[in-house]
């Protein structure tokens, strides 16, 4: 189970990771052609979403390597689990059904925060 967690929460975490920083490094016109939605929301906000993605980039990864706190790693995929369903309730209220990403997103968090009761 420790395995099939690692092969679920690494590319999982280099992916928030990615995501996240983005969101908090670059400018709504850098980011617009990537996320349409950005203009939705306030900056501040926007810069929050991305912290919240690094953290729990950090939350995936950090636990299990260090084997201090090993409950976060479940608490970290359970929060981007939630983090994945309010980004397709913002996808499908401003009409983008575009959602598959989102969809395989919520559902690998879900495993990993599964798998991650078993570390």
């Amino acid at each position: 189970m420790n395995t099939a967690y690692w092969i679920l929460a690494t590319p999982l975490a280099l992916f928030y990771l990615y995501a996240g920083t983005l969101k908090v490094i670059r400018t709504r016109d850098q980011l617009r052609p990537m996320m349409a939605w950005v203009d939705r929301i306030p900056l501040p906000a926007l810069r929050a979403l991305g912290t919240v993605e690094v953290l729990g980039a950090a939350g995936l990864v950090l636990p299990p390597l260090t084997g201090v706190a090993l409950p976060l790693a479940a608490a970290a995929a359970g929060g981007l689990v939630l983090l994945q369903a309010g980004a397709i309730t913002v996808h499908l209220t401003c009409g983008d059904r575009r959602i598959a990403l989102n969809v395989g997103l919520v559902t690998t968090a879900a495993v990993a925060s599964w798998l991650a009761t078993g570390l």
